[in-house]
């Protein structure tokens, strides 16, 4: 086993750890394409988008969290925009997750399907 692999260089930066070359002139990611965010464990990527209350792991504060937005890293923070404004509630976008604080499900319900996407409510 090899542990003596660059990580960084002080005349290129990062190094890409698959490719061996500086993170601007990866061909590891050109390769991969563009991600349209990580879809978290148990929930299928077949174009519905879920939303669901959370509050585990948050102090006990209520929060919506929306999985499986097909769009990739900016239009996807664009959206949670409008979202949040819908909302009038503030929020972030976390691994392609929109996270919005307080309990919306029914306003984003809606607010969704008038974009045009198929949504369900998920959990109880």
């Amino acid at each position: 086993m090899n542990d003596n692999r660059l990580v960084y260089s002080t005349e290129t930066g990062r190094i890409c750890p698959e490719c061996g070359k500086p993170v601007s002139a990866c061909v590891c990611k050109k390769k991969k394409g563009v991600k349209t965010g990580k879809q978290p464990a148990g929930y299928p990527n077949d174009g519905i988008i879920r939303i669901r209350r959370e509050v585990k792991g948050r102090k006990g504060k209520t929060v919506t969290a929306v999985f499986g937005v097909p769009l990739d890293n900016g239009k996807i923070k664009k959206f949670a925009k409008t979202l949040k404004r819908r909302c009038g509630a503030g929020g972030a976008v976390k691994d392609g997750v929109i996270v919005i604080q307080g309990d919306h499900r029914k306003t984003l319900l809606d607010e969704i399907r008038k974009h045009g996407y198929t949504v369900k409510i998920s959990g109880g």
